[in-house]
């Protein structure tokens, strides 16, 4: 009941946010006087990609009272590499100096279609560019008028062509994991299967922990089905049609399940008692409720685009929290594993509490491991590889959960 009323809540939640544009984005930007604001996140480009940006509700604010006194020179947008990025804060550290005097801009207010807009003669405008060069950018806007806040809607298109002359709106790296989901799904899927059926054959000697590892496999398998999905239209359409919400829906119910069945693993819940102890219940009484801010977290992240002021924030929040949760679960473990020692010095069941005590250092082990392998190693793969092989790490983490569950 608890589970249904989690899930039931996060279909709320998603439902109340707006729906994902992946590669097409529309970033907002209201009343922001940042000298940087980043509009997307890197892009992987082929040779000769394509941006598109539509501009429109450009306003410009002042906080002087006198007329008009900024340079439309001095609003620009601009791409930056992979490699150039690291260099950019020290760059707008010297106030004397425009940005975009320094760069090569796309395009800046001073543009006579911009001016039309801005004069309410135009209701937009779109500009497009080619990226001679592939390789990874990200989009910048950049303001070097001191205390002028500005508003302005963008529409971004960032795409490349595949073999057959079609738009391919997927990072270069990213065209991969749609094939890389659709065999983890499979994996998955017959994992769980195999599971449900062992179960139900030695129904007599299963206990409630095991139902739940299978609904813990359901619902990863759910969840790697509309990663697929989501980026199968995401690549021809530049939309996830809808599927980033049964994303969040079946991430939110796999991440309660998940901590929850380690959790009651660890404690050694239905196969050794049938009951929680008062830890136990803090434990998840504090990890259920993180996981619903680290779920909002991730729907910040993924609807909204970095122009959002609070969008890195957010993602710290995410990190945070998951790290939190992680270490959170290792507890029960470990009070088990130490209430396994001292039984085994004291009662009459030395040789069974031993086996059962080396199984709970084999399980603590394990999750130690997996929590390291995809917390740390994948993030590290994930900023050390070429671009071109991004789908790597996301293969990695799948392939490291895969072999956790079947552990």
């Amino acid at each position: 009941m608890f589970e249904m009323r989690t899930c039931l809540s996060a279909v709320v939640l998603v439902l109340l946010m707006s729906l994902a544009s992946a590669k097409i984005q529309h970033s907002q930007v209201d009343t922001d006087d940042r000298m940087l604001i980043p509009l997307t996140e890197a892009f992987g480009f082929a040779d000769n990609g394509k941006i598109d940006i539509t501009i429109s509700d450009i306003a410009i604010y002042t906080k002087h009272d006198t007329e008009t006194d900024y340079n439309l020179a001095n609003f620009g947008f601009f791409l930056s590499s992979l490699e150039a990025d690291a260099s950019l804060e020290e760059d707008l550290s010297d106030e004397s100096k425009c940005i975009l005097t320094e760069i090569n801009s796309l395009f800046t207010f001073k543009d006579s279609a911009i001016k039309k807009v801005i004069d309410k003669e135009l209701m937009n405008v779109t500009f497009h560019f080619n990226v001679v060069n592939g390789g990874p950018f990200y989009l910048y806007f950049a303001n070097c008028e001191k205390d002028t806040p500005i508003s302005f809607d963008a529409h971004i298109e960032m795409y490349n062509y595949d073999n057959r002359g079609r738009k391919d709106y997927l990072s270069i790296g990213e065209t991969e994991l749609d094939t890389v989901f659709w065999i983890m799904f499979a994996l998955f899927t017959s994992t769980t299967i195999f599971w449900f059926v062992f179960v139900w054959k030695n129904r007599q000697h299963s206990h409630k922990i095991h139902y739940l590892m299978g609904g813990l496999g359901a619902f990863k398998a759910l969840t790697v089905l509309s990663q697929a999905l989501m980026y199968h239209y995401i690549e021809t359409t530049g939309h996830a049609d809808g599927w980033n919400i049964a994303y969040y829906i079946f991430t939110f119910c796999r991440g309660i399940l998940f901590f929850t069945v380690v959790v009651l693993v660890g404690t050694g819940w239905s196969y050794m008692k049938p009951f929680l102890g008062d830890k136990e219940k803090r434990i998840l009484m504090i990890v259920v409720p993180l996981q619903v801010f680290a779920n909002i977290a991730i729907i910040i992240t993924e609807e909204e685009s970095p122009a959002v002021k609070d969008w890195f924030t957010w993602r710290d929040v995410f990190h945070l929290v998951d790290i939190i949760c992680c270490c959170a679960i290792l507890f029960p473990i470990v009070w088990s594993i130490k209430h396994l020692r001292e039984a085994s010095q004291t009662d009459g069941k030395a040789a069974r509490n031993l086996e059962k005590l080396t199984l709970f250092r084999q399980f603590y082990v394990m999750v130690v491991v997996y929590i390291y392998f995809t917390r740390i190693v994948v993030y590290l793969l994930k900023s050390t590889m070429q671009y071109q092989y991004a789908w790597v790490s996301e293969a990695a983490d799948q392939l490291a959960t895969l072999a956790f569950y079947v552990w």
